[in-house]
């Protein structure tokens, strides 16, 4: 029987192999798959969530927002997040990790036609409960009523 800690597990990956420049071209195939265009990864963007630093949402509960953040070649922001443990309200903390991106990527005096497009792309290991599909695309539209 083999160890569970002894199989390369996607969260490890995308932590350690994934982040190194001559291996964005499996992220890319992954994100471009995923989001339906074309996706070269420029760079990726250290924050607090993906440094080791990791961030606390409440005092008992430590989580890393994001486990990377990438920039795609038209300037947009890429959030990758692989989630292991059941979280009830992960709708909400897809939304929190969202908007602090937009947070910390607009400047002081900004105007805020300026805020980068983001897309947070979350592999998680449990089910959401929104249905029987294992690949979900959501948007925010507005439409006049």
């Amino acid at each position: 029987m083999k160890n569970k800690s002894s199989l390369v597990r996607f969260d490890w990956a995308i932590k350690r192999l994934l982040r190194q420049k001559s291996n964005f071209v499996v992220l890319e195939g992954l994100l471009s798959t995923l989001l339906g265009e074309n996706v070269i990864i420029v760079r990726i963007l250290e924050s607090e969530g993906n440094n080791g630093l990791g961030q606390k949402l409440e005092a008992d509960i430590e989580a890393q927002i994001e486990d990377v953040l990438a920039e795609n070649s038209k300037g947009e922001l890429v959030i990758i997040e692989v989630q292991n443990n059941r979280e009830l309200d992960y709708f909400h903390r897809m939304l929190y990790g969202t908007s602090k991106a937009v947070t910390e990527y607009i400047h002081e005096g900004e105007k805020y036609g300026t805020i980068k497009k983001i897309y947070s792309v979350n592999i998680i290991y449990f089910d959401l409960g929104q249905g029987k599909d294992y690949v979900y695309h959501g948007k925010t539209q507005f439409k006049g009523i």
